[in-house]
């Protein structure tokens, strides 16, 4: 441990009054939860929310492994302020947190099932409008599941995909007819910490994963343009192969209703182009196989509340080579652009509470005398061509 670091465990053992717990992290990796009694300040923000009483106080920090935290203590120690940084940050706090439950259930066997029961219950019970039914729903509407399918339930280990691996193995008890499931995750070069908090939250839920290695992370690391949205490319395409060598010919993604709209809305302000985040796609590469979106229909808040419900932690993103991955996203979208995008609808909320909706259904609602062009199969079309046939 460094000089300047503090243990969690050491933390518990002052007195609350005595330190304030500040997580400096960007609000996307925030919003993926947070250690409890801390309050988020990102790094541009501290220093005008500090006063002389906080120079009385110790004042710890964490980011998502503690490499940034640690810059900002030196930082703030430098102006006079007794400022530590919280060994292994949020990601260390997410093991040793899952290491109590483990041992918990070595000594009362019989504890972690009974968690997992609560889980599948808190869906069935109070979530089941919200989340299942909707699930449900797109499943039905967009005709995403079949009979005779296998899919390959693609987990990364966040909130959204080990959902959807709950509502697949609560599909299959009331499924109408036959299909298969198998809970696929990835490690493309995650670091050993990363590894073990997505396995012991999988053993934790009741899912059944199965995990294959691949290299990505190493044949991204000198890439300087846009490697996360190489590396995002390169996940799906192992993800097709090692679903088809599986005998899957479907691959279930965790993409979600707020996703959606973020999509429409960034390619036409962004993009100069209008489109969707299609429920499913068949695959141009790996024929046979498609890319299905089971959670199309659900809304983030209501997974966020769920995962809150159930005192769940998940990682947002468990890329090696940055602190926080707060590039990443499923499409290589830059997430600052995303965040825009979700601080702009929720100011339009604020006026119209019904323009999540008009933006989702506006892809649904294309009228195409009134667009002056628009592709087909990569063609692209004018409105010129057929104006004069239709006088």
């Amino acid at each position: 441990m460094e000089e300047w670091d503090i243990q969690y465990k050491e933390l518990l053992s002052m007195p609350e009054q005595s330190y304030r717990l500040i997580d400096i992290r960007d609000e996307a990796s925030m919003s993926y939860g947070m250690i409890p009694g801390a309050e988020w300040l990102p790094t541009e923000t501290i220093e005008q929310n500090l006063d002389a009483a906080d120079k009385e106080k110790k004042l710890v920090l964490y980011c998502t492994r503690g490499a940034l935290s640690e810059e900002c203590a030196e930082v703030l120690r430098e102006k006079g302020y007794d400022a530590v940084s919280l060994e292994g940050g949020y990601t260390r706090w997410l093991l040793e947190r899952m290491e109590a439950e483990q041992k918990k259930e070595e000594e009362e066997p019989g504890e972690e099932l009974l968690r997992a029961e609560e889980i599948e219950k808190s869906i069935r019970k109070k979530f089941h409008k919200r989340l299942f039914s909707r699930f449900a729903k797109a499943v039905r509407e967009y005709e995403l599941v079949q009979e005779g399918d296998r899919i390959a339930v693609c987990i990364s280990g966040g909130k959204d995909s080990m959902l959807m691996a709950k509502l697949f193995q609560e599909l299959k008890k009331h499924n109408k007819f036959p299909f298969e499931v198998e809970y696929l995750v990835m490690d493309p070069g995650y670091s050993e910490l990363n590894r073990k908090l997505i396995e012991q939250n999988a053993k934790m839920m009741g899912i059944p994963i199965k995990i294959f290695e691949s290299d990505i992370f190493d044949a991204v690391f000198d890439v300087e343009k846009s490697p996360c949205y190489l590396c995002a490319r390169m996940r799906r395409g192992h993800l097709y192969s090692k679903a088809k060598e599986l005998g899957c010919n479907k691959i279930a993604l965790g993409h979600h209703y707020d996703d959606v709209i973020e999509t429409i809305l960034m390619g036409m302000l962004y993009g100069a182009q209008a489109q969707t985040m299609m429920p499913k796609l068949h695959s141009t590469n790996f024929e046979g196989m498609e890319l299905i979106r089971p959670l199309y229909l659900v809304r983030e808040d209501d997974i966020k509340h769920w995962r809150d419900y159930n005192h769940l932690h998940f990682l947002q993103c468990a890329c090696r080579f940055t602190e926080t991955c707060s590039t990443c996203s499923a499409d290589g979208s830059s997430a600052s652009k995303r965040m825009e995008i979700k601080h702009l609808i929720a100011k339009l909320k604020e006026t119209n509470p019904y323009v999540e909706g008009n933006i989702f259904k506006s892809v649904e609602n294309v009228n195409l005398s009134t667009v002056i062009a628009y592709k087909e199969n990569g063609v692209k079309h004018h409105f010129l061509e057929s104006y004069d046939e239709q006088a």
